[in-house]
């Protein structure tokens, strides 16, 4: 799985925040104020990310409303079994991840484990 670019992952940033549906006008005006793309840029940029399944859209009058189809957490989790993929030793690169961890990161991943382990959904 490959990492967003700049603006896909400063327009994810706004459908993750976002409470609903948006337009492209308003995810353009939800952009940080240093960054000013073009209305078009960022209209071929999530018509990218909706091929590419992270956005859904749906048209409402002559223009489309965007939303997040996967999470945050989603995408990091790719991330992370990208980077666990590369690795001949998976299980080394994961303990040298772990060893990185502070202590109240591993008590999150102890209770995310246990979870997975008896099937119940994460705290």
């Amino acid at each position: 799985m490959r990492r967003f670019g700049e603006l896909e992952a400063a327009i994810m940033d706004v459908m993750w925040g976002a409470d609903g549906p948006l337009p492209v006008r308003e995810v353009l005006a939800r952009l940080r104020p240093d960054r000013e793309p073009a209305f078009t840029t960022v209209q071929t940029v999530m018509d990218i990310l909706y091929r590419k399944d992270w956005v859904e859209r749906e048209l409402q009058g002559r223009g489309y409303r965007y939303w997040a189809k996967a999470s945050r957490e989603d995408y990091t989790a790719g991330l992370m079994a990208s980077a666990l993929q590369a690795s001949p030793d998976r299980a080394a690169a994961l303990a040298r991840f772990v060893e990185r961890m502070d202590q109240a990161e591993i008590d999150e991943l102890r209770a995310a484990l246990a979870a997975a382990k008896s099937g119940e959904p994460e705290p």
